[in-house]
């Protein structure tokens, strides 16, 4: 087998969410593999944008709130003009919030279900259509979450959005596939990020949750990289349809 498998040389992804965390993590193990990143987030992307140029890589960041699906045409026409394709897309940027389903709110269900589904299924319908335009195929990875298997507690709209994400990415590999689109994703653990802060923050849930992942710690951002790298690159080109679970083995508990 040949290391070039997993080269991203001349590639071109888009990353949402990229400023922090996951996203950032994920951003930058693109651009280790050889990647050209355009990075989406709410707010600017300065520290992603030197540590991927540091890497020898060039890095677009574009502004934009992906609340609404308005942002996505011009940041895939951005994308183009830059330069010249696009080759992978990562759908990471999500929210979440917590309440107990008695009295979750319409507002929070519906601003979660916007940004973590609603965005992510017509993010990969602009992408795909630019795969089909350039007749070259295409990787999108959208980010599911444990939640993509399990209830939760009181996250109902995160646990219905994240289940929802692996449904359509199931559903987008079986009309893509003829295209030479792979459409994956993955589904972290319990990551220390920024969502999971009031978690982390709480030591009888902590100690709950550490207690319950074989690994014995949270995850990081730098542990998507090979998973992330792994599902853009030629090395998974027969993988479709798939959500990996990166959880430190939670799941298998």
């Amino acid at each position: 087998m040949s290391i070039d498998l997993f080269s991203l040389e001349g590639k071109v992804a888009i990353v949402t969410g990229a400023s922090t965390g996951l996203g950032q993590g994920m951003a930058l193990g693109l651009a280790k593999a050889g990647a050209n990143i355009v990075g989406v987030d709410y707010v600017e992307m300065a520290e992603t944008k030197e540590q991927v140029e540091a890497l020898g890589r060039k890095f677009i960041g574009i502004v934009a709130n992906l609340m609404t699906i308005e942002p996505i045409d011009p940041i895939i026409e951005q994308t183009v003009q830059n330069f010249g394709k696009l080759d992978i897309l990562v759908n990471n940027a999500g929210i979440i919030r917590r309440e107990d389903a008695i009295n979750f709110s319409e507002k929070d269900w519906d601003d979660v279900l916007n940004i973590n589904l609603k965005t992510v299924f017509f993010f990969c319908q602009a992408a795909a259509r630019q795969f089909i335009k350039q007749g070259s195929g295409g990787k999108i990875i959208n980010i599911a979450s444990m939640l993509s298997f399990q209830g939760g507690i009181r996250v109902p709209s995160y646990t219905a959005s994240k289940s929802g994400v692996m449904g359509i990415t199931r559903l987008l590999a079986n009309e893509w596939a003829k295209y030479n689109i792979n459409v994956n994703a993955i589904a972290p653990g319990y990551m220390a990020t920024n969502n999971t802060a009031p978690l982390r923050s709480d030591p009888v849930r902590s100690k709950e949750i550490l207690d319950r992942i074989p690994a014995g710690r949270w995850g990081t951002p730098a542990d998507l990289e090979g998973p992330v790298v792994f599902l853009a690159s030629k090395a998974s080109d027969y993988v479709n349809g798939y959500t990996v679970a990166v959880d430190g083995g939670w799941l298998a508990r």
